[in-house]
């Protein structure tokens, strides 16, 4: 493959959904900063320990510290034919630096906008519950449980519904997410590196079309 995938979308999306699908079928790693951060926070190393030390204090992540998380999990072996990158870059900045890790790397860059309306991404993020034993994701509105407000595979516990997940915080992450995000898809749209997928479709279809733009 020889090039690093750029999966760009809004929360609820569905560019995790994606990413895992395409490494689990064709082996592609999915590096997801999300991820990261999170092992980071368990971890012992100097530069985890700098990143404990920012998030205790609530600032945010540097793009210079966050480059250099996903510049050392990119230089590991199984990223040397390329890589899935979700969550990264979420700026015009943070582009033009993996555009500089890519050319060290010998890797291309292309860049799949998944595209879902707002008020369907109000209703996937809204609506969205979870178990917290098995971790299975479900939806009131498109994919609920059996029985209403218990896991199916675990029908003595309740579900879970995220407490940023309300209409008011949804709203506000969506509106985040528009204003940064429009500067880093004219970036790649100016290099004509941006492909655009429905995300509104079946989740199989959705694959099929990535797997044939890659």
């Amino acid at each position: 493959m020889s090039k690093v995938i750029v999966l760009i979308g809004a929360p609820g999306a569905g560019k995790g959904t994606q990413a895992r699908l395409l490494q689990e079928r064709r082996g592609i790693p999915q590096i997801s900063t999300g991820d990261i951060f999170r092992e980071m926070k368990t971890s012992d190393t100097p530069l985890a320990r700098e990143v404990q030390t920012i998030m205790a204090t609530g600032k945010l992540i540097s793009d210079s510290i966050t480059y250099q998380i996903v510049k050392d999990r990119t230089l590991r072996d199984d990223c040397g034919n390329g890589y899935i990158l979700d969550g990264y870059p979420r700026t015009a900045v943070q582009a033009k630096q993996l555009e500089d890790l890519a050319a060290q790397q010998g890797l291309s860059i292309q860049a799949i906008e998944i595209d879902v309306p707002k008020d369907e991404l109000m209703r996937r993020l809204t609506g969205r519950r979870s178990c917290p034993v098995c971790g299975e994701i479900y939806n009131i509105y498109s994919q609920p449980p059996k029985s209403d407000g218990v896991c199916d595979f675990h029908p003595d516990s309740g579900l879970n519904h995220r407490a940023d997940d309300n209409e008011e915080s949804v709203k506000t992450r969506l509106e985040t997410y528009e204003s940064n995000t429009k500067p880093l898809l004219e970036f790649y749209r100016a290099s004509n590196r941006l492909e655009k997928v429905d995300g509104t479709r079946e989740v199989e279809d959705i694959y099929r079309e990535i797997e044939g733009l890659i």
